[in-house]
């Protein structure tokens, strides 16, 4: 797959590791898409944890509003830009273990920010379009993205972990679509155990 695709960066828009963030908390059941319309204002109202840490809720909803989730994501938002300020001065720590005790950052999110701001895979970043290929694919049994990634991480090798979630997404997008995979035309069918069941 590294051939087909070849392009394995965040498509996220942001400047700042801080910005990475929110955009990521802001990516959970919304598109990229709708996240990088709706950053531009957010990031001119909050460019920074301080400025975000002292928002008024309302305010941030009401700029996040087209994601979804917005009053959660609005209270993550704001929650996450308070505790890196207070427990790690404002910069981003280099772990998952660290990273997960902000408020809205998940391993997904942690992932995501280790292997793009620092280039460190410590695990495999698992959202819906890799839990449900890796399905397809046979190589999970769970819908659990804990468990999907503890399965990926032992057939994937360890230097794939940073570009394998990009790939994966890239081939549930172009290829592996939810209601109407090509089949006919995909790469990897020989291998897929749902092939056969998913042609039309």
């Amino acid at each position: 797959h590294k051939q087909r695709y070849p392009d394995t960066r965040c498509f996220l828009h942001y400047k700042s590791p801080f910005q990475l963030v929110c955009a990521v908390i802001l990516s959970a059941q919304c598109t990229d898409e709708r996240v990088n319309i709706v950053v531009p204002d957010l990031f001119k109202a909050y460019p920074n944890a301080e400025k975000l840490a002292v928002a008024k809720l309302k305010d941030v909803e009401k700029l996040i509003h087209s994601t979804g989730f917005y009053h959660n994501k609005a209270k993550n938002l704001i929650g996450f830009a308070q505790t890196l300020l207070g427990l790690y001065g404002g910069k981003l720590p280099k772990t998952i273990a660290e990273l997960t005790q902000l408020p809205g950052v998940g391993r997904k999110t942690a992932n995501v920010v280790l292997g793009e701001i620092y280039k460190i895979s410590e695990g495999i970043t698992v959202d819906t379009h890799v839990t449900r290929l890796s399905n397809r694919l046979g190589w999970t049994k769970h819908q659990d993205a804990v468990k999907v990634e503890q399965d990926l991480m032992k057939i994937v090798p360890e230097e794939e972990w940073l570009h394998f979630s990009h790939r994966l997404i890239q081939h549930g997008r172009k290829v592996c679509d939810a209601r109407k995979p090509l089949c006919g035309i995909c790469t990897l069918a020989k291998w897929c155990p749902s092939a056969d069941k998913l042609k039309n």
